[in-house]
């Protein structure tokens, strides 16, 4: 038995190291390696897509138009509130500064008369010795004086375009008489002054002119 073992063992060691075995094993890496590198092998080829995955692809692109267009109408939306707010937000700055024009046309026939008050009374009685006289006008001038800073305070202007070229956004025409050797379009005098509330004619001044009339270009 030992020996059978033994001869068996040989006979395998030589078949081993048989020269044409060695030879062999190398010619089949080769060839192996270069079926792979000229692409021999067989690759399966994709498969065509299904009914659902068509469905799917094209239902994707629809949700991709739809939010396309839902992002325009939102972008669009909020530039018409922005606008809408900015508009707003200017009648309300219009309401703050113009609300109090009302207001302020009635107490323009107030200073009209102290005014007209202060010019009525001949400046030659004015004097020490006439106190009664002298202490209502000083009253009537501070009062004036003191009206036209509150007027200042809320942006009402007074107007006094006396000497100035005509502007009809600010004046106002009563009369015109051809004057020689006057400018045309000048205004001769102020029969009544006029005011604008924070840039706004208010009131135009009343004012008769020299020569003929030119409107001046703002």
């Amino acid at each position: 038995m030992a020996s059978w073992c033994v001869r068996a063992i040989r006979q395998s060691s030589s078949i081993l190291a048989s020269p044409s075995l060695v030879r062999a094993t190398p010619r089949l890496l080769c060839t192996a390696a270069q079926q792979k590198s000229s692409g021999t092998g067989t690759e399966e080829e994709k498969p065509e897509p299904s009914a659902a995955e068509k469905a799917f692809i094209e239902e994707k692109t629809q949700l991709e138009d739809q939010l396309k267009d839902i992002t325009d109408k939102y972008k669009r939306a909020l530039a018409d509130t922005e606008n809408l707010r900015q508009r707003s937000q200017k009648f309300i700055d219009d309401a703050k500064l113009y609300g109090i024009q009302g207001f302020c046309k009635d107490l323009l026939e107030v200073a009209d008369i102290l005014e007209k008050a202060t010019e009525s009374v001949p400046k030659t009685e004015i004097s020490t010795a006439n106190p009664h006289l002298k202490n209502l006008y000083d009253g009537l001038v501070m009062t004036e004086v003191q009206i036209q800073k509150v007027f200042q305070k809320h942006g009402l202007v007074k107007l006094n375009p006396d000497g100035q070229k005509f502007d009809p956004y600010e004046h106002e025409a009563v009369f015109h008489a051809p004057v020689e050797g006057k400018e045309p379009g000048t205004v001769a005098v102020v029969t009544k002054v006029g005011y604008k509330l924070h840039g706004r004619t208010l009131r135009p001044a009343l004012v008769p002119l020299r020569g003929e009339i030119q409107y001046i270009d703002n």
